[in-house]
């Protein structure tokens, strides 16, 4: 089959949410199969700044004048955003339910955003279609800064990246404030599987196309683009069983209903340190400080990464002046020693980007992904 190589340049990847723990028994639902291809995107370190603008200006000096000067006066001080404005609060619109990754790491960050501008700054879950109903209710907000949103990407981008979707909105309709978080996907087995590296893993779903049951956490889910991806670099070919969450798909590991799964680092983490689970590697280009001793799958001849990120956005037109008052804020609350202590307790990479290049590192993701959600409609047929 035709290869196909896909390159995300930032050097970020994508991943999704924690939702650690075990749920009751996971049901068996339909399987589906994929065809093979290749891809290849890249991830990134846990920090970067933005790409710097190069502006170059060049002025002269005007002759001298022999008329007197006029008497020198004080220039005024430029004047304070009145943004924003002490009796309104801010709302964080989360796209998804209370307690995952999106919903903890928004509310820490919420908390200390809250401290630095001197008003309520409040969490709100709108969960449902895969972050489309948060993601609408955002889109469609009035441009004054007082309504932000947190979307999940890749996950948000398959909303309006696939037409049968019907979003009504789409990547312009978002104005990026920052990048504040990244959760990076590893692989992961049953104990009672036989592979014992991600070799074995793409070897088996060579020999024998779709005998090896995938869990992902819902169709089009970066647990089940990551998969496809790594399919289509392999040519190895796999079954999914999608699942309503992370608590679901690790049920089906355990109980050796799905042989594996592209899961979220703290995800899988607990029951790595429990030795319930095997992992085979991380989709990053560095090894995670979680999973000691886990080498990446591009340290094992896959080059082959995806990770999920998180970041505050507005809607499409809001001032420059009110998006620079809540970029500094991220960006200090990023640098707390509160915040990095706190998502890393969670798994998870404390990562910050600017506007320039969170919106930059976006329209790559949507590159990324565009590709794999075709593949993944084509697997429903």
């Amino acid at each position: 089959m035709k290869r196909l190589i896909v390159g995300v340049a930032t050097g970020l990847a994508l991943a999704s949410l924690v939702v650690g723990g075990c749920a009751q028994p996971a049901p068996a639902p339909t399987a589906t199969k994929a065809p093979a291809a290749s891809t290849k995107a890249a991830a990134a370190p846990t920090t970067a700044a933005a790409p710097s603008a190069a502006v170059a200006a060049s002025t002269k000096a005007p002759a001298a004048s022999t008329a007197a000067a006029p008497a020198p006066t004080t220039a005024a001080a430029p004047a304070k955003s009145a943004f924003p404005a002490k009796d309104k609060s801010i709302s964080i619109v989360v796209p998804f339910t209370a307690g995952g990754v999106s919903d903890n790491s928004a509310r820490i960050l919420a908390g200390l955003m809250e401290k630095d501008l001197g008003v309520p700054v409040q969490v709100v879950n709108k969960a449902g279609a895969s972050t489309q109903v948060g993601l609408t209710e955002v889109a469609s907000a009035k441009p004054d800064g007082y309504t932000l949103g947190v979307p999940g990407l890749p996950t948000s981008c398959v909303t309006y990246l696939d037409s049968d979707r019907g979003a009504t909105y789409s990547r312009k309709n978002f104005q990026p404030i920052a990048l504040f978080v990244l959760d990076v996907i590893s692989v992961a087995v049953g104990l009672d599987t036989p592979y014992k590296s991600i070799k074995d893993l793409a070897d088996a779903g060579k020999a024998n196309p779709g005998k090896i049951k995938m869990a992902t956490t819902g169709l089009m889910s970066v647990n089940h683009l990551a998969p496809i991806a790594f399919e289509q670099a392999t040519s190895a070919q796999f079954s999914y069983v999608h699942f309503p969450g992370g608590a679901d798909a690790n049920t089906a590991i355990l109980g050796g209903h799905a042989d594996a799964q592209f899961s979220a680092v703290g995800n899988t983490t607990p029951h790595f340190k429990s030795e319930k689970m095997r992992v085979l590697g991380v989709m990053d280009q560095e090894e995670s400080p979680f999973l000691p001793g886990i080498k990446t799958l591009a340290a094992q001849g896959y080059n082959v990464n995806a990770s999920t990120s998180y970041g505050l956005v507005a809607p499409a037109g809001t001032p420059k002046e009110v998006v620079d008052v809540l970029t500094a804020a991220v960006k200090k609350a990023c640098a707390n020693k509160e915040y990095i202590d706190r998502i890393s307790a969670v798994y998870m990479t404390p990562k910050y980007l600017d506007p320039t290049a969170f919106g930059k590192f976006w329209d790559e993701v949507d590159e990324w992904a565009r590709p794999l959600v075709k593949v993944g409609k084509e697997q429903q047929r």
